[in-house]
């Protein structure tokens, strides 16, 4: 994932470090003009450091001035606004401390929650429900990825500090727990078609073998498109003091290897599961509104609540995402001013669609019925709350059928 990958300290914004082809003109003239007394001449570090203690401001007056001097002939210096060093903002100053705080907060909200979703789960009657299989994967893949987040908060505002092997296994984890917590939305939400819509409830057995087969296959799917992550590397940017855990592509082939990966990302990583759901929960809704029942209402009601909140978690990050691709790759203009949008851009949504592994468990357990009825049995099996007294005679205690009751 984009944001997680990129530091958050220093005056450089995503892409500028690297060396222009005018820099390296620009030294030239310089070199004839005296740098012979040094009695050496200027290597890659050199240049590098140069290009770091200059801004775009500084690149456009000096190359006016060796424009309109006598000392350069037939050449013209113009600034590559796409590669040159941006100064850091205020806003790109506040971003690191920020970020680190919220992902320090959604590790603290997503861990807790996601556990309690296991447990209750892996404490109930088996065999699983095809529904609480998939939940309790989803809650897996959840509880990884904000694992992962203590170390990218550390980065956030001290720089890579953990070496290059842990910067491409953690870059294997949240890739592939990425992909598959949104897979196993898609699947929850078929299973949740087949009960409603096709009345498959009968054949539980057959269905819990197909949601094992489901299962691995989702994690296959998601550790197989985790496999670009091998190329993150830990290093420091141009003499740069702090590292980075990034990806690093061959210059050749950077920008197709960076349309692959982010084409990827965005169809199976929002737009074909936001499609798959929205036609099964569309088709679930409307055979629930042709039934009479609170509870089916209410069924129908948290369909939605489930499809705005994937929507408006990862919506916004996919959009800044598109932005950026769209600007590397010539089509607008990309300056400092426009880089450090973008890069504000993509830190600030990314945290928001992780709010996503925090607000799964609520909407896919706690909320309900018979997922805090289990809880509630295992808190009493523990000890940690008093037994319920049993139902008085004739009182009918809620036994929901499967389309309702377990939707949430």
């Amino acid at each position: 994932m984009y944001g997680l990958t990129q530091p958050l300290k220093g005056a450089c914004i995503t892409g500028c470090l690297h060396m222009t082809l005018q820099t390296a003109v620009l030294i030239e003239p310089l070199h004839a003009l005296g740098a012979e007394s040094k009695k050496r001449s200027l290597g890659m570090n050199d240049l590098t450091e140069i290009n770091l203690s200059l801004f775009e401001e500084d690149f456009s007056e000096f190359y006016d001035l060796l424009n309109g001097s006598d000392y350069v002939s037939n050449q013209t210096f113009e600034v590559d606004s796409r590669t040159v060093t941006c100064e850091a903002s205020d806003w790109t100053r506040l971003l690191g401390p920020a970020v680190c705080a919220f992902y320090v907060l959604v590790f603290l909200l997503a861990i807790p929650g996601n556990c309690v979703v296991g447990l209750v789960i892996s404490s109930g009657k088996r065999p699983f429900l095809p529904f609480d299989l998939y939940l309790i994967h989803l809650a897996v893949a959840d509880a990884l990825l904000a694992l992962t987040l203590p170390f990218w908060a550390t980065a956030a505002v001290a720089g890579w500090v953990f070496g290059n092997t842990v910067c491409k296994l953690l870059g294997l984890v949240q890739e592939a727990t990425f992909y598959s917590s949104i897979l196993f939305l898609a699947c929850i939400s078929a299973d949740r078609y087949q009960v409603v819509v096709r009345a498959v409830e009968a054949r539980r057995e057959s269905r819990q073998g197909r949601c094992w087969a489901a299962c691995f296959a989702v994690w296959a799917v998601g550790g197989a498109l985790s496999l670009p992550a091998l190329f993150n590397e830990s290093f420091r940017p141009g003499g740069s003091e702090v590292a980075v855990c990034t990806e690093y592509y061959d210059p050749d082939s950077a920008a197709w290897w960076r349309l692959a990966t982010r084409v990827l990302r965005h169809l199976l990583g929002f737009l074909l599961p936001l499609a798959f759901m929205l036609v099964c929960y569309g088709r679930t809704a409307a055979r629930l509104l042709h039934t009479q029942g609170s509870q089916k209402r209410r069924a129908v009601r948290m369909m939605a609540a489930v499809l705005v909140a994937f929507f408006a978690c990862w919506a916004p990050y996919h959009l800044s995402l598109m932005v950026d691709t769209l600007l590397r790759a010539g089509l607008f203009p990309y300056g400092c001013t426009a880089r450090t949008s973008v890069y504000v851009a993509l830190f600030s949504t990314q945290s928001v669609g992780l709010l996503h592994c925090c607000i799964n468990p609520i909407l896919y357990a706690f909320v309900g019925e018979r997922f805090r009825r289990n809880l509630r049995k295992l808190l009493e099996k523990k000890g940690v709350l008093e037994r319920a007294r049993p139902p008085q005679s004739g009182q009918h205690t809620s036994q929901s059928s499967e389309n309702t009751s377990t939707f949430l």
